[in-house]
């Protein structure tokens, strides 16, 4: 029995030295700094080659290899990296990762028991304070002299030893030199110094409404993004004088976020695009590269990729010619086609949402074109519009040289839908915007649209003298198309840099194709005809038209000094409605209400579809819109309104008067869908029928 135990001791004893063992070599390996900083590399970088791991660790002289191999063998014979020998790449073991977490938390516990003063940095470390840093960050940030560099520093310090904490952050140390700076009247620096991000409680609140977001956790982050970039934009990119018209509500910035990053819509011949073959270079390196296709099926896998990384380089649209063509030689088989595309779309609709109005994918579709490939993507579409609550993707129906009757009977079904159609004798987006050089198919097309002005504002501080308020107007637009000026050289600079791969190709780095700068009238009707006093009658058209000419006049002025092509739109905007709000609050909602129809100020045209059948064309709105689309070169947005009472026999035969009438409209319906099982059906009403919720959406 005692030798048993003996024994026992002696086993106990041999594994307790051996693991005390093991452990002391452990230590020996973490004493060298080398050898920690190639766990590191490898638990950031992931699996790596013997040459890339020495690269990155710094060993790159042919004088320092053996002293590379030796540290990689310690780490090796102590089971903290491993060699995974078919692929020969390096990785560090969960053993390494537990040893260099234990090494930070030394380091840092070292720090902090030290009794000094450190700082936890952004860059996840902490460091022990040092003043000299902050003159440094003044200086190369701010633009400070060094001489107030180091006053504002010191006055930093001083507060920051009064705390008499051991315990500091990087973005506490900053709100200090802001405060500092601000005390001594040194705005214009505290904004360069200024941090961009969001509060606690706005990302609590984020995360306590997720339920609200749509497109998962890649709505979250870009919309956590979109706000730091709308931020850094209004206080340090626009000139200031255009950011306080913004914020003042003068006029408004769309998508503030993405404005210096983004265009707003592309004109894109997407023919050429998919023949010449999906090659991205050194952009993208996890999509597929993709040769010119020779089959109906490469041309599908083609356009879905394509489609899906053209809506990441537009922030509202992109307007898709030269389908019918692409399709063309392959029309004997039509059946094929229609589920090709139908598959296509259906591929397109998860590509990355920047917003909560996704970048719309329009492919535009002349009825002169071939009729049975025209009708046979009406169908892929009707199809895709019937299975996909909130479509992404439009059809833009060219019926300059045909007629829509041909194809009401589908177009009439899709409208019913609630799909995107914009109908249009020429080249347009879906939201009425017209392209810089509409001749010319093949050629791509930019729009910088995204500022609009408020013209209701305009008037109320007119004093109801329509001059003065033409003025205003004139005074109002200079700055801010010089704003749209240095937003176009800011999105030219970041597409040649490879932020927009596929317009940088497709533009040679846009020094090719045409880009327009256009300035969007919100609530113009309202404006004129409400405000500023003046009756819809002959002797009112003519003032509008007179403010029209105005604008477009200042724009081609202020256009050939800047070197750019200016024009001027009356389209949809966001600013439709924060206008109304914002100017609610400053005059009183009295002194709104009078003027406005519906929610917000007017956008364009709305024509009411159960009047169509009696209409002509001399009636009223189509003399108008007509007359305003002749005079607007950037474009105008009609809406053709459909009651949610009128079926798809009532809405075919509105299409087609419309097209006899008009040059460019859209017809738009409130389709119901449930926001929590995504059922879309004419009939819901209060409830969902499927899974009984409250919420719905129109």
């Amino acid at each position: 029995m005692e030798l048993s135990e003996d024994f026992g001791e002696q086993k106990r004893g041999g594994i307790l030295q051996s693991a005390s063992k093991r452990v002391r070599m452990i230590f020996s390996v973490m004493a060298s700094p080398n050898r920690i900083d190639i766990l590191r590399i490898l638990n950031s970088k992931g699996p790596l080659t013997y040459s890339e791991l020495k690269s990155l660790a710094g060993f790159k002289s042919k004088k320092e290899s053996g002293k590379f191999a030796y540290h990689l063998r310690k780490l090796l014979r102590q089971s903290l990296v491993a060699l995974n020998k078919s692929e020969r790449r390096y990785t560090i073991t969960n053993l390494g990762k537990l040893v260099l977490s234990l090494a930070r938390q030394i380091e840092e516990r070292s720090i902090i028991e030290s009794g000094k003063m450190y700082v936890r940095t952004s860059h996840e470390s902490i460091e022990e304070f040092n003043s000299h840093k902050i003159i440094q960050s003044l200086v190369r940030e701010g633009s400070l002299p060094l001489e107030l560099a180091q006053k504002i520093t010191e006055e930093v310090e001083n507060r920051i030893y009064k705390f008499q904490t051991s315990y500091l952050t990087s973005s506490l140390i900053r709100e200090m030199v802001n405060s500092v700076l601000l005390e001594q009247g040194h705005e214009d620096y505290r904004h360069k110094l200024a941090r961009f991000g969001l509060p606690g409680y706005d990302i609590h609140e984020m995360l306590t409404n997720v339920d609200g977001i749509h497109n998962g956790v890649e709505g979250l982050l870009f919309k956590t993004g979109k706000s730091v970039f709308g931020e850094y934009l209004v206080l340090n990119t626009l000139p200031k004088d255009v950011a306080d018209s913004h914020l003042s509500g003068d006029i408004h910035i769309t998508n503030t976020g993405l404005w210096s990053l983004l265009p707003d819509t592309l004109f894109v011949n997407i023919k050429e695009l998919v023949e010449e073959g999906i090659d991205l270079r050194g952009k993208f390196l996890g999509v597929t590269r993709i040769p010119p296709p020779n089959s109906l099926e490469g041309v599908g896998t083609a356009l879905s990729i394509a489609v899906s990384l053209l809506v990441k380089e537009a922030s509202q649209e992109v307007v898709l010619d030269g389908l019918v063509g692409l399709l063309q030689k392959y029309s004997k088989n039509i059946s094929e086609i229609e589920d090709k595309i139908a598959d296509s779309f259906a591929k397109m609709s998860v590509a990355s949402k920047l917003s909560k109005d996704s970048t719309l994918a329009s492919f535009r579709i002349s009825l002169a074109s071939d009729p049975k490939i025209a009708n046979a993507i009406f169908s892929a579409y009707k199809n895709y519009v019937k299975a996909t609550p909130l479509p992404t993707i439009g059809i833009i129906v060219d019926y300059e040289k045909s007629k829509i009757g041909d194809f009401s009977a589908i177009l009439s079904e899709i409208v019913s839908l609630g799909g995107h159609v914009m109908f249009s004798k020429g080249i347009s987006s879906n939201k009425g915007l017209s392209k810089a050089d509409g001749k010319n198919l093949a050629a791509t097309s930019i729009s910088l649209q995204s500022l609009s002005i408020n013209m209701p504002r305009l008037a109320f501080e007119s004093n109801k003298d329509e001059t003065y308020f033409r003025a205003r107007l004139a005074l109002l637009m200079k700055p801010a198309l010089a704003a749209m000026s240095i937003r176009k050289k800011e999105i030219s600079d970041l597409t040649r840099r490879g932020l927009n791969p596929i317009l940088a190709n497709n533009t040679q780095y846009m020094q090719k194709g045409s880009v327009s700068l256009v300035v969007n009238l919100i609530g113009l009707r309202e404006a004129v005809y409400g405000i500023l006093g003046y009756e819809n009658n002959k002797a009112g058209q003519e003032i509008l038209a007179k403010v029209v000419t105005t604008a477009t006049e200042v724009a081609s002025k202020k256009g050939k000094e800047m070197g750019d092509n200016v024009t001027v739109s009356i389209t949809e905007s966001d600013a439709a409605s924060r206008f109304s709000s914002l100017d609610g609050e400053k005059y009183g909602k009295m002194s709104i209400h009078p003027h406005v129809e519906g929610e917000s100020y007017s956008e364009g045209v709305v024509i009411d579809a159960s009047e169509m059948d009696s209409m002509n064309a001399k009636s009223e709105k189509i003399l108008e819109s007509n007359h305003l689309l002749k005079m607007l070169n950037g474009g105008l947005l009609v809406q053709l309104r459909i009651p949610e009472t009128m079926d798809t026999a009532g809405i075919r035969k509105a299409l087609e008067k419309a097209g006899d009438l008009l040059s460019s409209f859209r017809p738009y319906r409130k389709v119901p869908i449930c926001s929590n099982c995504g059922l879309k059906e004419e009939k819901i009403s209060e409830k969902c029928p499927v899974c009984k919720s409250p919420y719905i959406l129109a």
